[in-house]
């Protein structure tokens, strides 16, 4: 009898690991493709979160460049640019340059921006536009031309 119990226990082990993998790699999966746009409530979920002083809330926004400023070399190098929304509103993007590609935008380009949303009394900031090189949040990007920068 103590044999089968001992066979039973490493089954229920393995099939619980197998399934925590099948789980966790179906979710890095979902992170790391584009996602559709509308994903996190665009415009609309960025002027709620702004109206609330809400933060730390992944959005994804479609928006026309309207500025471009130097980049802030304090710490991780971040591109920074303003985005204007639909609705008018604008935000600040901060792209971490140390771990993704420099994103060639101009002022009047379209881009479409995933990434975590920071309340400010501006606007808001736009950060964690890239993946998470310890996959702990969800990936995010800046698709601009046709290319997803992540």
């Amino acid at each position: 009898m103590r044999r089968f119990r001992g066979r039973r226990f490493p089954l229920r082990a393995l099939a619980f690991i197998a399934v925590g993998l099948i789980l966790w790699a179906a979710e890095a999966y979902r992170d790391k493709s584009p996602a559709a746009p509308g994903h996190g409530g665009g415009s609309a979920a960025v002027a709620e979160a702004f109206e609330a002083r809400r933060s730390g809330i992944v959005v994804e926004i479609a928006g026309t460049v309207e500025r471009i400023l130097s980049d802030d070399l304090e710490g991780s190098r971040h591109q920074r640019f303003i985005v204007r929304l639909a609705g008018g509103q604008t935000v600040l993007v901060s792209h971490n340059i140390d771990l993704a590609e420099r994103v060639p935008v101009a002022t009047g380009d379209p881009v479409e921006v995933r990434g975590q949303y920071e309340w400010n009394d501006r606007g808001g900031v736009i950060h964690w536009t890239h993946h998470d090189p310890r996959g702990r949040r969800p990936g995010g990007f800046i698709r601009h031309r046709g290319k997803t920068h992540r």
